[in-house]
């Protein structure tokens, strides 16, 4: 089974250290010296961590027989993988593979059923779930745990509690329905509102 580890950002310094965009929670294990990573494109690799810091809150790796910025910079936009076990699990019984979430069927609290998590969408400051719903559109769900409070991989199954019009767009309040039916007035102070936010 193959896992995505990371992205290869911009080169730093001259002697082949380059960022790298963690998408794992176990950087230590994954992207630790010694590391042999499978890549995309599959050209660019594998490649072997041969050392690795933390500066200015960024992890830099260097690759054997990456030795200059020239090299470094070739490498920019490549992803890192990992070939782990399809039964290994994270340490962190709260924590999940993505392999372990695709394929889900995602339900609301009560049972009734939203679709199937299709992808899990690693962004800098938050992860998303997409979940294609029975007629094919796809909704997006913040992977936080208000939102996302059950995993039961035994029942295969993801319970969401979403605020309302996260699912269902009709339910939301929108600040220009506030002012058309409230009058000029009301539409000015919604617009502020919805300005600030």
């Amino acid at each position: 089974m193959q896992l995505v580890v990371g992205k290869i950002g911009r080169a730093h310094g001259i002697r082949g250290d380059v960022s790298v965009e963690v998408r794992t929670d176990e950087p230590e294990l994954r992207l630790g010296p010694g590391a042999v990573l499978l890549t995309d494109p599959a050209a660019t690799g594998p490649l072997t961590v041969e050392s690795g810091r933390v500066h200015s809150g960024r992890l830099l790796l260097r690759f054997a027989g990456v030795k200059d910025r020239t090299a470094a910079e070739a490498l920019r936009g490549t992803m890192l993988i990992a070939e782990i076990d399809p039964d290994e699990t994270p340490e962190d019984p709260d924590e999940y593979y993505d392999h372990q979430l695709i394929g889900l069927d995602v339900v609301l609290a009560d049972g009734t059923p939203v679709g199937e998590l299709t992808e899990v969408v690693h962004l800098p400051y938050q992860d998303l779930l997409t979940v294609e719903r029975p007629d094919g559109t796809e909704v997006l769900i913040p992977f936080v745990e208000q939102i996302v409070p059950t995993i039961d991989l035994d029942e295969q199954r993801v319970v969401i509690t979403p605020p309302p019009g996260l699912i269902e767009p009709i339910d939301a309040a929108v600040a220009g329905d506030v002012g058309a039916a409230g009058g000029a007035d009301d539409a000015g102070v919604a617009g502020e509102q919805g300005g600030g936010a």
